[in-house]
């Protein structure tokens, strides 16, 4: 499945401040896709890559989808101006089953399968594949920035572009500065971050960063909140929202973001710290072992209509 003309790509012969202006995102997942739309919103051409040809197409949908929704916010007196932002963000957008078509840009951004040994692979082969200026990035959420990028050469060009589901929804950028990270590469992940809209923080190469690190323990002891019959699940979910002023309560997001990574993320914190806050939790196991996801699946904690 190969769309890939349709424009011309200008590219930079060295990484500065504000020279990212084309960019391919490798997974046409729900994080992928985010990524995508809000680069092609900003005015960069963008080519996703997936090996499955019906989740670039789902992306594709889900992306045209969105943009309609924004344009309809920010354009909603102007149905003109809001038909021609729909159809420019969607032409920067090209997708592709090979990724070899996605490797002479500006920045790679890596949102597949929260695997080391996977996104190990995958930057090995774009680390040969990609000329010598493109900067490499992982949006992992919980795996070393370090250990992803061990076996590659251009460390000085390699960080972690930590995104928040909805990505276009959600104002924050995690930028992680490895070990060996160049400072100029570094700043261009910030200009960047901040030219798609986003608030940019940085934090080191540290378990969870700063968002998951803190989240982690909140979201544990309120799954084990629930798992010993202290509250309910809606008493619990209300009680943070009332009482603290949360959007969402901690079970509801728990659902939201996917129990599976959930307890991949708690399970991973607890391997690089020894908190035992982030120790394994059997009601997490035993949903996950069943399927019971979250919103994916229409059954979490909470149960789903998925239409």
């Amino acid at each position: 499945m190969n769309k890939l003309v349709g424009f011309t790509r200008n590219f930079s012969n060295s990484v500065s401040l504000n020279a990212i202006k084309t960019v391919t995102v490798v997974g046409g997942g729900l994080m992928g896709s985010g990524i995508a739309q809000v680069a092609a919103q900003a005015g960069q051409n963008v080519t996703i890559v997936d090996l499955k040809p019906e989740l670039l197409e789902k992306a594709q949908k889900s992306i045209q989808n969105n943009l309609n929704r924004v344009a309809r916010k920010v354009h909603k007196d102007d149905p003109l101006k809001a038909e021609r932002f729909v159809k420019e963000a969607s032409e920067r957008i090209k997708v592709s089953t090979n990724i070899e078509d996605g490797v002479n840009v500006d920045l790679i951004v890596e949102a597949i399968v929260e695997k080391l040994d996977v996104k190990q692979e995958l930057f090995n082969k774009l680390d040969q594949l990609c000329p010598e200026h493109t900067i490499l990035a992982s949006n992992t959420s919980s795996i070393s920035i370090n250990e992803i990028g061990a076996g590659i050469k251009r460390k000085d060009r390699f960080g972690g572009l930590h995104f928040f589901n909805p990505v276009p929804v959600m104002r924050l950028l995690e930028v992680i500065k490895g070990d060996h990270i160049s400072e100029e590469t570094y700043q261009a992940m910030m200009s960047w971050g901040k030219s798609i809209g986003k608030t940019c923080i940085t934090c080191k190469d540290t378990p969870g960063f700063v968002v998951n690190r803190l989240l982690g323990p909140y979201s544990a002891e309120a799954m084990r909140m629930y798992e010993r019959g202290d509250a309910s699940k809606e008493d619990i979910d209300i009680g943070m929202k009332l009482g603290a002023s949360y959007p969402m309560g901690p079970l509801e997001l728990a659902d939201y973001t996917g129990l599976d990574t959930n307890k991949f993320v708690l399970q991973v914190l607890y391997e690089k710290t020894g908190n035992p806050v982030f120790k394994p939790i059997p009601l997490l196991d035993k949903l996950v072992a069943e399927g019971k996801l979250g919103i994916k699946t229409g059954e979490g904690i909470y149960k789903y209509n998925k239409n």
